[in-house]
């Protein structure tokens, strides 16, 4: 019998809005009508991007990540640190989650395999052999674009067609300024472990301003694109990044890490009712 704790803690439930979330968005974009968004692949694949898709994202972080995370106290102190002999059973199950969802995509809806390829390409080799893009800098950044494949994906779905390109683009510029951030309380953790990241990189000071350019960037397209509310949002997180600068010291900085899962759920409510409000109500 799986542990199912364990398997629940590998994939971060205080996470899984992240690729929950966007799944909602993309949905509430590309649905017709209000009856699009309690179809039944609707409904299925909204299964599918909370415990299957997250286990598959942070099951094999962890599983490629131990001789790094053994050194990080964060893992032991606010995450699970997943030990050597547990990595046989872990990808047994994360294939057991993931395969027949693969297999419902491309019978339910094969219009959206490429968005479901994207995600998982991104997934698993952002930690996996041999790309290893978490290992890259500026590479590892980039890979998050992972957590926009969801909400392609609906969209996609539903629509046949894939996200607007400026619109997938500024979404992945956001999701590049979260890595980054999230990398600045793991600095020291990862440079004893001889991995290279963006902040190990940049150092704390620049990583910041890399993440101010990311989300400024973003704002223009979304300002250039006339979609204001998203840009406004956007607004909202130059501003924790500016608080975040005046932060001294890892446990000042981790604080603000810890926040940002709220921060993120509360900005992803507002941006699905934005979307879905003008349309259907």
């Amino acid at each position: 019998m799986p542990d199912t704790t364990f398997f629940l803690k590998v994939s971060r439930p205080r996470f899984w809005i992240y690729v929950f979330g966007p799944y909602l968005v993309g949905l509430a974009a590309g649905a017709a009508s209000r009856e699009d968004l309690l179809r039944l692949d609707a409904l299925l694949f909204g299964l599918y991007f909370l415990l299957p898709a997250n286990l598959l994202i942070y099951g094999v972080n962890d599983i490629f990540d131990w001789e790094t995370d053994r050194l990080n106290p964060k893992k032991t102190e606010y995450e699970t640190l997943v030990q050597p002999g547990s990595h046989r059973q872990l990808i047994f199950w994360i294939a057991v989650l993931n395969i027949p969802f693969v297999v419902a995509t491309y019978i339910l809806a094969p219009q959206a395999l490429p968005s479901l390829a994207g995600f998982i390409f991104f997934s698993v080799f952002y930690s996996a052999t041999p790309i290893r893009a978490k290992t890259v800098p500026f590479i590892d950044s980039l890979f998050n674009v992972l957590y926009v494949f969801p909400a392609a994906f609906a969209y996609q779905m539903l629509t046949g067609t894939f996200l607007p390109l400026g619109i997938f683009a500024a979404a992945g510029l956001w999701t590049m300024a979260m890595h980054a951030y999230s990398a600045i309380p793991d600095i020291k953790a990862d440079e004893e472990a001889g991995l290279a990241t963006i902040a190990t990189q940049l150092g704390e000071t620049w990583t910041h301003i890399f993440c101010i350019a990311c989300y400024f960037v973003a704002i223009l397209i979304c300002f250039d694109a006339g979609f204001a509310a998203p840009a406004i949002i956007g607004a909202a997180y130059l501003f924790l990044m500016l608080l975040s600068l005046r932060v001294k010291g890892d446990m000042g900085i981790f604080t603000f890490y810890r926040l940002f899962p709220i921060i993120n759920t509360i900005a992803g409510f507002a941006l699905f009712w934005l979307v879905a409000w003008p349309k259907f109500f």
